[in-house]
C-alpha cells in the first residue's frame, strides 16, 4: 500500500483529482455484511485512489475501524487511511493504536482532535492525553512511518468562536507540524471552499486541499448533519429541499445532481481532489463520477 501523500504527487503530476471515499463502521453484522460484501467491492470497482475509515465519537470504534481499513486494502487492493481522534485517549493508548496500525499494515492516518461521545458538548481532554489536534500531527510525525491527513473547515469549525480565519490560521500551524494534505468538512457553497483555499494558499500552505462532498441522500438526515458540524445549507437548497422532502428517491436524484454540479465547478477550478462522504452506500457516488466522466 501507498502513502497518500505520493498519490497526491502523482496525480498532480499527471494533472488528475485524487478521488476518494469515505465509510464508517457500522454497528451491526449485518451493515459488515453490506459494506464489506457489497458497498465497498462496488465502490472499489471505481477505481479510487484510497478509502478512509471514521473512528467513532469518543473512540468507540477503534478495533473496527482498524479492521475494516485492513480488510478493504487487503480484499480490494485499495490504499485506506484509518481516522484517529484525541478523545478518550491517553498518548500510551493512541500511540498503541498506531502501532497496531503499523501491524496490520495501515500507513495513512487522518489526525483529528475528535467529538465528544454520547453527542456531549464540548471537548474535554483526556488526562495524559492530547487537547488539540496540531499535537496529535506531532506526535505521529516523530513516530515516522505514516502519512498524516488533518481536517479543515471552509465555513470555519462549529466550536471556534473566534471566526473562520482564527480555524484556518489553526489549520496552518497543523500543516506546519507535519500534515501532508487537508480533507474538508462538507460544504454547499463552492464560495466558501475558494474562499478558505485562497487564504490558506496566502498563508503559505503548499500541501493539498481536498474538498469532502457529501451526496444528499434524504432532507432530514443532511439537516441533521448540517446542524451538527455547523455547515450551512443555501437558501436555493432549502428551497428545493422542501419541495421534495415527501420523495425519497427525487431527494437523492437531486443529491446526484446537485453534487455533480457542485464537482464539475471544483474541477473547473483546480480542485486537488474529491474526497466522497458515501454514507455506505454506492448508488449516488457511482452516478456522480459516472456524470463526471472519472469512472
Amino acid at each position: 500500500m501507498r502513502f497518500i501523500r505520493d498519490i497526491f504527487r502523482e496525480k498532480s503530476a499527471e494533472g488528475r483529482p485524487v478521488i476518494s471515499f469515505e465509510f464508517f463502521p457500522p454497528k451491526t453484522v449485518e451493515g459488515d455484511a453490506a459494506l464489506l460484501g457489497h458497498t465497498a467491492p462496488e465502490l472499489a470497482g471505481l477505481r479510487p485512489d484510497y478509502c478512509s475509515v471514521t473512528y467513532g465519537a469518543g473512540g468507540s470504534t477503534r478495533d473496527k475501524t482498524l479492521e475494516i481499513a485492513e480488510r478493504i486494502q487487503r480484499e480490494q487492493g485499495i490504499t485506506t487511511m484509518s481516522h484517529l481522534t484525541c478523545v478518550n485517549a491517553t498518548r500510551e493508548e493512541i500511540q498503541s493504536v498506531l502501532e497496531e496500525a503499523r501491524r496490520r499494515g495501515i500507513l495513512n492516518i487522518l489526525a483529528l482532535r475528535g467529538d465528544p461521545p454520547g453527542g456531549g458538548i464540548g471537548f474535554q481532554k483526556t488526562e495524559g492525553g492530547f487537547e488539540y489536534s496540531h499535537e496529535l500531527v506531532t506526535h505521529i510525525r516523530k513516530m515516522g512511518g505514516f502519512s498524516i491527513g488533518t481536517a479543515g473547515f471552509p465555513e470555519g469549525h462549529v466550536d471556534c468562536a473566534q471566526g473562520k480565519r482564527v480555524d484556518w490560521d489553526r489549520l496552518k500551524a497543523k500543516v506546519d507540524c507535519g500534515a501532508d494534505f487537508v480533507i474538508t468538512q462538507l460544504f454547499f457553497d463552492n464560495r466558501d471552499f475558494f474562499e478558505f483555499r485562497d487564504y490558506l494558499r496566502a498563508q503559505g500552505v503548499r500541501v493539498p486541499i481536498q474538498a469532502g462532498i457529501i451526496p444528499i441522500l434524504g432532507a432530514a438526515q443532511i439537516r441533521r448533519f448540517t446542524k451538527l458540524c455547523g455547515a450551512r445549507l443555501t437558501p436555493e437548497l432549502e428551497i428545493r429541499l422542501d419541495a421534495l422532502s415527501a420523495d425519497d428517491a427525487a431527494v437523492r436524484d437531486f443529491g446526484v445532481e446537485f453534487a455533480t454540479a457542485q464537482c464539475r465547478e471544483l474541477l473547473a477550478a483546480g480542485v486537488d481532489g474529491l474526497h466522497f462522504y458515501t454514507l455506505n452506500k454506492s448508488y449516488s457516488t457511482t452516478r456522480i463520477l459516472q456524470n463526471l466522466g472519472l469512472v
